[in-house]
């Protein structure tokens, strides 16, 4: 009987750490999945201000080589009313674009 004394009580002490030792285990975890996620996230953003820095670019060009587009091809007389136009559509689908953008931030 006393080899079965200590064998329940090495059961049971190889229960109680193993059970104390999981949750500790698990915040580890989960502390570095949140870091990874927060990495992730600010990566993101980086990438993302980095693409709209390279597309504000973009677009500054497409606009002031359109402009010169139109200098070169229209006629004089004519210029100040294509630079209203294509100004106005730019204008259009701008203010389409915030409004779909607002939209989506208040709902």
């Amino acid at each position: 009987m006393s080899d079965e004394a200590p064998t329940k009580s090495n059961a049971d002490e190889d229960r109680i750490p193993a059970t104390t030792a999981e949750p500790a285990e698990d915040v580890d975890e989960q502390e570095d999945r949140e870091f990874a996620e927060r990495l992730r996230r600010y990566l993101d953003y980086a990438v993302l201000a980095g693409l709209l820095l390279l597309a504000l670019i973009a677009a500054l060009q497409f606009y002031l080589n359109a402009s010169q587009i139109i200098s070169t091809w229209v006629n004089p007389e004519f210029r100040p009313i294509f630079h209203a136009a294509f100004n106005v559509v730019l204008l259009l689908g701008a203010a389409l674009g915030i409004s779909v953008q607002l939209r989506r931030l208040t709902d």
